[in-house]
């Protein structure tokens, strides 16, 4: 039986470059981070010491430009890696994610003249980024954020309080959303904070049911100073940045959610062949086969929609709607099978020496983040029938 138990993924990858990429990234993720993720995941300590060779390795840096110092690589192949990366340890695969996220704004917007300055250090240079747009009072309804920004001269002051961000209290810089203006979405603009900014202080990070070694904390902004020459962007463009960003950002998270599903499947697949009960391994009773066909088939399916909504972002065509699907369809796919996975391990499925449960913890994670499920549904449905009437 053992001959049929789990096998890397068969890629669909355009060109021999990317394939060896995935490679190396499969090995190192069996060197460097699967033999100490649940061990490191249980004791809460996040690996910093990875990421700095994830970004020694430039796979901090892989759908930016080669000229700042990124890989150039499309997003259909950003994604797998950021998969393989979160099968291996969910906390690694997000954090790049969230690193990725916190570089559009200015790869995306910033002059010329602030990409050449900051994006090299920020792609290569061992620097690790977050992202700050949600709120106590602001988290789906983000165009309320009350973070304000207040400009005298050629200087901006923010005061405010950021929630549920991401490498909150360690990253070497922040993507922050500010209000510059009036009320509602016309009125934010986008700053580059550093994360040593005098003023700039982390609450102590949530006590989160999972991803405990990737910290969430809220960011208490005490008069910060920043350099108008740290604005991305146009005043007043910053609510647009941001959603141009979570389009991308949701991706990621789709990506991330299979890459979790994968790797519950495959724990299942190797107990259900090495447990047996009543004389034969369990994976030989139709019942338990059955479940494990179903998940197999909507990760299938899960990585196929994200993939697709990828090709689409790297023609430059339109990807919202497929991206809202993709974060929506994957995560629910990554809560499903990680809950089979459990169940398909009966008792040993529940205790912590197995990856299952931790699994079924960090899917939970994926239908809330960069949207719940309900926004995107929203946001799927608005695509197909216009807005609300209300």
């Amino acid at each position: 039986m053992t001959d049929h138990g789990p096998q890397p993924v068969e890629r669909q990858l355009p060109t021999e470059e990317s394939r060896d990429l995935i490679s190396l990234v499969r090995d190192l993720t069996q060197r460097e981070i699967t033999p100490t993720a649940a061990e490191e995941e249980d004791a809460g300590h996040f690996p910093r010491e990875v990421f700095g060779l994830l970004s020694a390795s430039g796979l901090l840096a892989l759908p930016y430009a080669e000229e700042f110092g990124g890989g150039d690589q499309p997003y259909e192949v950003y994604l797998q890696v950021l998969e393989e990366l979160a099968a291996a340890r969910l906390t690694v695969g997000l954090g790049v994610s969230v690193h990725t996220l916190a570089c559009h704004a200015l790869a995306g917007y910033g002059t010329k003249e602030q990409r050449r300055t900051h994006l090299p250090a920020m792609l290569g240079g061992g620097l690790l980024g977050a992202y700050c747009l949600s709120e106590p009072a602001a988290g789906s309804d983000a165009a309320a954020l009350r973070t304000r920004a207040t400009r005298v001269g050629d200087t901006w002051t923010i005061e405010g309080t950021k929630a549920w961000t991401t490498h909150g209290g360690i990253a070497d810089f922040y993507t922050v959303l500010a209000r510059t203006g009036g009320e509602g979405p016309h009125g934010i603009t986008a700053f580059l904070v550093p994360g040593d900014a005098p003023g700039l202080t982390a609450a102590p990070p949530e006590r989160k049911m999972g991803m405990k070694g990737s910290p969430t904390a809220q960011l208490h902004f005490d008069g910060v100073e920043v350099a108008d020459a740290r604005r991305l962007g146009d005043e007043g463009q910053g609510f647009a940045i941001a959603l141009s960003a979570l389009d991308s950002g949701r991706l990621g998270i789709a990506a991330c959610a299979v890459g979790v599903a994968q790797a519950a499947l495959d724990q299942a697949l190797s107990f259900t062949q090495e447990r047996r009960q009543f004389g034969h391994p369990v994976a030989d009773f139709q019942g338990l086969r059955f479940m494990l066909a179903d998940m197999a088939t909507q990760i299938e399916a899960g990585r196929a929609l994200y993939l697709a909504a990828a090709r689409l972002r790297d023609t430059g065509r339109p990807f919202a709607k497929q991206a809202a699907m993709a974060k929506l369809f994957c995560s629910d796919a990554a809560m499903r099978v990680t809950t089979d996975a459990v169940q398909l391990m009966g008792g040993y499925g529940y205790t912590a020496d197995f990856p299952a449960e931790r699994y079924m913890r960090e899917a939970k994670a994926l239908q809330i983040v960069e949207g719940t499920n309900q926004i995107q549904r929203m946001v799927v449905a608005r695509h197909l029938a216009g807005p609300e009437s209300h």
